[in-house]
């Protein structure tokens, strides 16, 4: 990757961790901590990597995204409205009554959502249904799905694993945000599903493993992903839950809790020198 390519990825991304402490202080609630772990891979999907157009968000040639691990929805419209998809003004309106960002993404009434989400597993299964519909009816376009570390604690999510290695789904490829921090702790300590590789390689996968905040090791993994025939591609990917903002990192408690004033405040000052040290 360029170094400008890069350089403007890395600033999307501080807009886009800047669009979660947004939302999720407004709302009072919600899940930072593994939005923050996402937002460079799904920055890098929508802003380099993926065919897709704001202006037509249902364009039947556009690669699709399967946000898995549905938690992470503040990232996600993050980018959608950096992106274009809607205006950035709806980013504060986060979990309001009336508000079409809702805590979990809803493809029926927000642009640019390709999959309703939330219950964990079930996401790399619409992920797996879109993929073979494109292979059924010949459609080019790829599947990318985002799943949590903890999310790989549940059975469904091997079924699925198991049936895109079946049916040679390599128009398949699926990211594991391995942030090793879930809701009550460590994964190691609640129910590890580790060792992630191994596993999906068992299942039949192609599998890769980097760091999820290297948006070299992201590109070359991704064209990897895209070069494989036969079987889909788990990239795991190394991150740090609540990357980006120094007191949230690595703290299992900012799971679900959204900062107060002084935090937020505090959150975004970081965020801001930061964007403000890239734009110079």
């Amino acid at each position: 990757m360029d170094t400008v390519s890069k350089k403007n990825l890395q600033t999307e991304a501080l807009k886009v961790r800047m669009g979660v402490i947004e939302g999720t202080y407004h709302a009072g609630s919600g899940h930072p901590g593994g939005s923050l772990s996402a937002a460079d891979l799904l920055t890098y999907l929508y802003f380099y990597k993926m065919k897709v157009d704001p202006r037509n968000p249902q364009w039947e040639e556009r690669d699709r995204l399967v946000l898995s691990k549905g938690h992470a929805a503040p990232a996600l419209y993050a980018v959608l409205a950096e992106k274009g998809y809607f205006s950035g003004e709806e980013i504060p309106r986060l979990r309001k009554v009336g508000s079409m960002l809702q805590g979990h993404p809803d493809m029926k009434n927000i642009p640019g959502v390709d999959m309703s989400t939330g219950s964990l597993g079930q996401g790399i299964s619409a992920a797996c249904g879109m993929a073979l519909s494109a292979k059924h009816f010949g459609d080019a376009f790829h599947v990318y799905t985002i799943l949590g570390d903890g999310e790989c604690e549940e059975g469904q999510v091997w079924e699925a694993a198991m049936f895109a290695s079946h049916k040679k789904l390599d128009n398949l490829t699926a990211f594991v945000d391995l942030n090793h921090l879930q809701i009550d702790g460590t994964i190691e300590e609640v129910n590890s599903p580790l060792p992630l590789d191994e596993k999906f390689a068992a299942f039949g996968w192609h599998v890769l493993t980097i760091d999820g905040h290297d948006f070299d090791q992201i590109d070359a993994a991704v064209n990897e992903a895209l070069s494989v025939k036969g079987k889909p591609t788990a990239i795991i990917c190394n991150t740090v839950k609540g990357k980006g903002v120094s007191f949230m990192e690595n703290v299992c408690g900012w799971h679900g809790v959204a900062p107060k004033q002084e935090e937020y405040e505090k959150a975004m000052a970081e965020l801001q020198e930061k964007l403000a040290a890239m734009e110079a």
